[in-house]
């Protein structure tokens, strides 16, 4: 094992079989056979390692979380279909009627749908707490608190929370700690060393990278890793082979994807400072961030996505919207292709106004997620939809 992100990203456990096959062959099987009743007894027992059924482990699945652990300095994971499965599953594998939880302000659209309208009706509570209003915490922590879930940098706010402070208040209060770490990717951020006892991806954003798939990740210690898969096993949110093998594939050109995101996103975000048209631009490696100096510590870059507002509301963000010439609009991010969206209409349009302005998402607001094309032609399509759209 190398000390380098992009070598193990490329060379650690890779599956081979007898055909000596340089990259990892595809294992589409829904079944696994026994060599004896004793083998069948001993796996279901788990007294031995080795595959029952590709819902409880696959090859190809194998070999993504084992590759992905090494990247995020976790022991191990587990796989799911999608983003959301992977919070779902860990909040349902690990929380019981009566627990709480303190979650950060700012998260998707669709998880702050499992906080307040799903679980509830199972007796898990929530409350929502200001990632940059961290003396608040304290206040917040009830005696039936369990778990600790948070965005960083946040969907689409971009705000930051020091993660070392954070996974000390955890500990401090014995909490789970899970970070959703997807727009940071584990090339540029690890928030295990920093105290958090799980780091979640969704996967189908930038580890694969292209728009072509969908899939979860949870990564963690052995112990809380081993409650996920019992409830796993049984519910069945799992990863396709096809898409591990997808992954698997992607994750190899992760890092000079996420400089090349980075370097983009940064010139983005800096031409936007600077033009009249803007009235407020969100990017963890701008200067004028509100945790700035936390971003520099804690992140090796600042990730693909810029969030800024235009000068005209919401009227002028459609218009803006529908200028852009080369962006995609759509709700996904983390592509090769640049991409452009509203967040009131789209990715949060299910929180009330006042919701979604307590987490800076304004009418005006416009999230893009910068893709690797040339950087002048980024710009270019930019600048000439604010100028058509005013």
């Amino acid at each position: 094992m190398s000390t380098n992100f992009e070598t193990n990203a490329i060379r650690i456990q890779t599956e081979r079989t007898s055909q000596k096959e340089h990259s990892v062959p595809l294992y589409l099987t829904s079944s696994y056979k026994f060599d004896d009743s004793e083998e069948m007894r001993a796996l279901f027992a788990n007294e031995r390692e080795g595959n029952i059924y590709s819902r409880y482990s696959n090859p190809n699945i194998t070999e993504l979380i084992e590759k992905v652990a090494v990247l995020e300095g976790a022991e191990t994971g587990w796989a799911t279909a999608t983003g959301m499965a992977a919070i779902f599953t860990t909040f349902a594998a690990l929380l019981n009627g009566g627990d709480h939880i303190i979650s950060s302000r700012s998260v998707f659209g669709s998880t702050h749908q499992l906080l307040v309208n799903i679980f509830p009706k199972w007796g898990v509570t929530s409350t929502y707490a200001d990632l940059d209003k961290t003396e608040e915490w304290e206040s917040l922590v009830q005696t039936n608190t369990k778990m600790i879930f948070v965005e960083t940098p946040s969907n689409p706010g971009i705000d930051i929370i020091d993660l070392e402070w954070l996974g000390n208040f955890s500990k401090k209060h014995g909490l789970i700690l899970v970070v959703d770490n997807c727009f940071a990717t584990p090339y540029l951020q690890q928030p295990l060393k920093y105290g958090a006892d799980l780091s979640i991806h969704s996967a189908t954003k930038y580890i694969d990278g292209q728009g072509r798939t969908l899939g979860g990740l949870i990564l963690g210690s052995k112990k809380l890793i081993g409650e996920i898969e019992a409830f796993a096993r049984h519910s069945g949110p799992s990863m396709s082979a096809f898409n591990a093998w997808i992954l698997s594939k992607s994750l190899e050109t992760l890092a000079v994807r996420m400089d090349r995101h980075c370097e983009n996103a940064l010139k983005v975000a800096q031409f936007l400072d600077a033009n009249s048209e803007i009235e407020l631009v969100k990017y963890p490696f701008l200067s004028s961030h509100p945790q700035y100096g936390i971003a520099k510590k804690q992140m090796k870059a600042g990730g693909g996505i810029v969030t800024f507002v235009v000068k005209g509301g919401g009227e002028r963000a459609a218009k803006f919207l529908d200028a852009l010439k080369m962006f995609s609009i759509s709700a996904n991010l983390g592509d090769t292709r640049s991409i452009a969206t509203h967040p009131a209409s789209s990715t949060h349009s299910k929180l009330t106004e006042e919701e979604r302005l307590q987490v800076g998402i304004q009418q005006g607001s416009v999230r893009v997620s910068i893709g690797l094309e040339h950087i002048d032609d980024i710009i270019e399509d930019i600048n000439q939809a604010l100028i058509a759209s005013k």
